[in-house]
């Protein structure tokens, strides 16, 4: 575990994730229909409303065509009409995680992180393997049966975005990060649905000592198989960036590697992320911009290069823009915080990595 600094320092930084996190969802929320929203499709809309280079929240849907093919939630995520965050799934699992580590802390087992959901979320705001999962808790079967019975989804994104605050509870200290998001995620994944997971909190965690987001990427590759499919998709990504690819270039070619997968599996949207944070190269903004546009699942892309990126920079360099209309609110179903200060859930994760 390395040092992170001063505790001013790390408060910063914890509230740099929580804000990223919730303005990168906000971003990526109106499009988030990978089937239908992809890449080309996105930078058109953008183009058609002179919004790119994109630098703040999507523009208003120029057209009523447009609109029509936006998520409903699109009228309060466009720029001029953020006021809070929008409910989404992506942040009750973010606010859960805090929960459970609270309640039960960093021994948690992945029975208990079942019991948490039956107690603290709501059936019909979870999808794919969570509600799979959900079921099957609910049928009175254990983990890991609870992932592997009747779930196609079990290598799908879920797990992945649950895993920032295992990270940021466990700032420069990835392995552990990882070891508290696999146990969270055997409740719904396997394989590459798990490895997503412990990936994706590992880098959240070296964000906050690595000295760029390659040597934080290279740290959080440590924590998964080497063979493993998502470890593979990374490497390569990477390797297309050293070579010195455009960023178009570098997606197109994993679109192509990894067709068939589908918009919401683990590792193609691991490919768009990965992407974003190299060619964002630190920026909060161009890593957000770009991982959205990189299309699939765009929400949930945009919040974790926004954790990543902002716990990189701290709260204080985010820019006005991204953290202002989100006025320290926080819409969410799980029960007990829904108006919840974004402040308040920084300062409680604060207290967890502190006593950690």
């Amino acid at each position: 575990m390395t040092p992170v600094g001063t505790a001013r320092d790390l408060a910063d930084r914890v509230l740099g994730g929580w804000l990223g996190r919730i303005a990168g969802n906000m971003l990526g929320k109106p499009v988030e229909r990978g089937e239908v929203w992809t890449r080309a499709r996105i930078d058109g809309y953008l183009r058609q409303a002179g919004a790119l280079p994109l630098v703040d929240y999507l523009p208003e849907p120029p057209t009523e065509e447009t609109a029509r093919a936006l998520r409903p939630e699109w009228r309060s995520c466009v720029r001029g009409r953020v006021h809070g965050s929008c409910r989404d799934d992506d942040i009750d699992y973010a606010i859960l995680g805090l929960d459970l580590l609270e309640t039960h802390g960093f021994g948690f087992s992945t029975e208990q992180v079942g019991d948490l959901w039956l107690l603290r979320l709501p059936y019909l705001q979870t999808f794919t393997a969570e509600r799979a999962a959900y079921r099957n808790l609910a049928s009175g079967l254990r983990p890991p049966l609870t992932a592997t019975y009747d779930n196609p989804y079990q290598e799908w994104i879920g797990a992945l975005i649950r895993a920032d605050v295992h990270g940021w509870a466990c700032p420069g200290d990835p392995r552990r990060a990882a070891s508290l998001a696999r146990r969270d995620a055997v409740l719904s994944h396997t394989g590459n649905g798990v490895y997503g997971a412990m990936w994706a909190a590992a880098l959240v965690s070296a964000a906050f000592t690595a000295p760029d987001v390659r040597h934080a990427l290279d740290e959080a590759l440590a924590v998964v198989p080497a063979g493993s499919r998502l470890a593979r998709t990374v490497r390569r990504v990477a390797a297309l960036h050293d070579a010195g690819l455009a960023w178009e270039d570098t997606l197109t070619t994993m679109s192509e590697e990894t067709a068939g997968l589908g918009w919401i599996h683990t590792v193609p949207n691991a490919a768009v992320l990965t992407a974003g944070l190299l060619y964002g190269d630190g920026d909060f903004t161009r890593t957000v911009a770009l991982t959205v546009r990189g299309g699939l699942d765009t929400d949930s892309n945009g919040a974790t290069a926004g954790s990543v990126a902002g716990v990189l920079t701290g709260a204080r360099a985010i820019p006005a823009h991204w953290k202002d209309p989100l006025e320290d609110t926080v819409r969410s179903a799980v029960f007990g915080f829904d108006g919840v200060r974004i402040s308040e859930l920084a300062e409680r994760t604060l207290r967890l990595a502190e006593a950690g």
